[in-house]
């Protein structure tokens, strides 16, 4: 009964052993930026994926875009990814992983990497110019048809005065003339 009983045992040992394996879960890997995590507009940063094992897969990706992932594959301990003419858009919080040829599974994600993007100050100036210049035109631009509009109406009371004019002298002229005959 024992010799029945023992390669079951082992059997059991094994599956069990297998399930502790799938439930293993990778060490994190590290997220570093190679110079500064503050940067200009269109300057380029490289970001440096690290983990405890060789052979494995990197992958990039950005906590507030889901959609947004880059994968390198690498035979040392660490992958670069170079991110280049950078824009505000891509400012954000940045993470890594990292699966083994053995594993398939991704290990946890690194600590967030908060990578900032600063406005460039001539693109800022040249905005500012554009809408000043707009402002400009459209405050001449309205004044002008406001003046117009004034001027318009001040002409056509002045042509309503001299054309009644007369008729209102000689209305004034025929009201004396019948008082000074009724005296």
């Amino acid at each position: 009964m024992l010799r029945e009983f023992l390669p079951l045992l082992c059997l059991g040992l094994a599956l069990g052993f297998e399930d502790e394996k799938k439930n293993e879960t990778l060490p994190k890997p590290s997220l570093s930026a190679l110079s500064s995590l503050v940067v200009g507009h269109r300057d380029n940063v490289t970001l440096r994926c690290q983990s405890h094992f060789q052979n494995v897969t990197f992958m990039l990706g950005k906590l507030e875009d889901s959609g947004y992932r880059q994968e390198q594959r690498s035979t040392g301990h660490k992958a670069e990814f170079l991110l280049t003419h950078l824009e505000p858009k891509d400012a954000g919080m940045y993470l890594c992983a990292y699966k083994t040829m053995v594993s398939q599974e991704w290990s946890g994600e690194s600590e967030y990497l908060q990578l900032k993007v600063k406005a460039n100050g001539l693109i800022f100036a040249a905005t500012f110019s554009c809408l000043s210049i707009l402002i400009l035109f459209l405050s001449v631009f309205f004044i002008n048809r406001c003046t117009q509009h004034g001027l318009s109406q001040e002409e056509s009371t002045k042509r309503t005065s001299h054309s009644e004019f007369p008729k209102q002298e000689a209305t004034d002229l025929s009201n004396l003339e019948r008082i000074s005959v009724s005296r």
